[in-house]
């Protein structure tokens, strides 16, 4: 279903042009003025698709008139033929104001009916002039071309159930808040200490799911900078809870830093106790604008991470374009670090460049005493994972007193 989201506005976008494709062809193979497909939705018809020639009377996309007084409702019921030769010379369309007004002439139109035999509406094509040539062969091709409409629309319209089925998901998910955080230690590998918490989104709405595909089908939705908000913000609250020695980790896209929202956001709270992490996967467009918008804050001390490096090539354009504090090393690197050959001589080198940029690296996904061992061998500083800490909730302020005085 979420990949289906994902490609929801290119198949949109492929099936009107394949709507657009087939009305000109069908207009043109008859010699017609105007084609369109028109949609039939309560006591009104709605005109969809239009394709006609420059000279033509202008139909307007969206455009909507009585259904009772169409052409399209009246071939359906059967009270108009599907094929007219002249309109002028047809009782029955007389007494229909676009007979005259138009005036039409030569008239085909058929009706186009979805798999669960409802008609979505016709159709059609006319012109000015009568045309005593037109037959039961260009019915014949109207009603196939009717066909591939209706399957393609039959599509459309999924698609558009689904989309609406996924912003009313959403929709509830801010609404009722169905959502919590947790937090996941970061160690200080050196000073053996927590360094910070990163702030996860959980969510305990229908379907259960991971707290990513949540996000992507916000993102399809046009609703993932408001959930990233809305989390963030709920993340916030917890800050007075850490203690000073450690920071506060949140994760944004690219997106919702470029949105400006952010700063009114961190704007009550310590700029020097908050981390940012963009992630590997969200695509950037605009290196100098989010670079941009990232300066003021940064000055004020506000951490930038980039998460999962390693895991394609975009972590490490990141890496080059926004010069991050710290480089989280993908846990697909961390997996059995300790006996892959490869995964060890790139955390070594990502140690490197970290030593001469002066950010650091934090491995993620650190199950094994192993991976620990080889990690600190390799000279990284900092790491989080399953061995060290699994999110949850944060201490209490009493066991996280402790463990500072523990550190200290």
């Amino acid at each position: 279903m979420d990949i289906s989201l994902g490609l929801d506005e290119l198949a949109e976008a492929s099936t009107e042009r394949a709507l657009l494709e087939v009305l000109h062809a069908i207009r043109t193979h008859l010699g017609m003025e105007v084609a369109f497909i028109s949609e039939f939705e309560g006591e009104r018809r709605i005109l969809r698709f239009v394709d006609e020639e420059q000279a033509a009377p202008h139909l307007e996309v969206g455009a909507s008139d009585p259904l009772e007084e169409s052409y399209c409702q009246r071939v359906v019921d059967g009270r108009l033929p599907e094929v007219i030769h002249d309109a002028r010379q047809e009782p029955a369309a007389l007494d229909l104001a676009a007979t005259r007004g138009i005036p039409i002439g030569a008239h085909l139109s058929v009706p186009i009916r979805l798999q669960d035999g409802s008609v979505y509406g016709t159709l059609c094509c006319f012109d000015r002039q009568s045309d005593a040539t037109l037959n039961e062969r260009d019915l014949a091709m109207m009603r196939v071309f009717a066909d591939f409409a209706a399957r393609q629309l039959e599509r459309q319209r999924k698609r558009k159930q689904r989309q609406k089925g996924a912003e009313a998901r959403i929709r509830d998910v801010l609404d009722q808040r169905r959502f919590h955080i947790v937090f996941q230690p970061m160690h200080d590998l050196v000073d053996e200490r927590i360094a910070g918490y990163e702030a996860l989104s959980r969510f305990v709405a229908e379907p259960k799911r991971g707290p990513d595909k949540w996000f992507e089908e916000a993102a399809t939705v046009g609703l993932r900078e408001e959930l990233e908000l809305a989390a963030i913000e709920l993340a916030l609250e917890a800050l007075p809870e850490i203690p000073d020695t450690a920071y506060l980790s949140l994760n944004a896209s690219p997106a919702t830093i470029l949105s400006g929202r952010l700063a009114d956001l961190f704007g009550p709270h310590p700029l020097d106790r908050l981390m940012l992490e963009v992630t590997e996967h969200d695509v950037v467009d605009d290196y100098a604008g989010l670079f941009e918008a990232l300066v003021e804050m940064r000055r004020q001390g506000l951490r930038l991470a980039i998460d999962d490096a390693g895991a394609g090539y975009a972590s490490f354009r990141h890496i080059l374009r926004l010069a991050p504090d710290v480089i989280k090393l993908d846990r697909s690197l961390t997996h059995g670090i300790d006996h892959r050959r490869d995964s060890r001589a790139l955390a070594a080198a990502l140690v490197g460049f970290t030593a001469e940029t002066g950010s650091r690296l934090l491995a993620e996904g650190v199950e094994t005493q192993a991976e620990l061992q080889a990690l600190r061998e390799i000279g990284v500083r900092k790491a989080q994972g399953y061995l060290l800490g699994r999110p949850g909730p944060l201490p209490a302020p009493r066991e996280l007193a402790e463990s500072d005085r523990e550190s200290s």
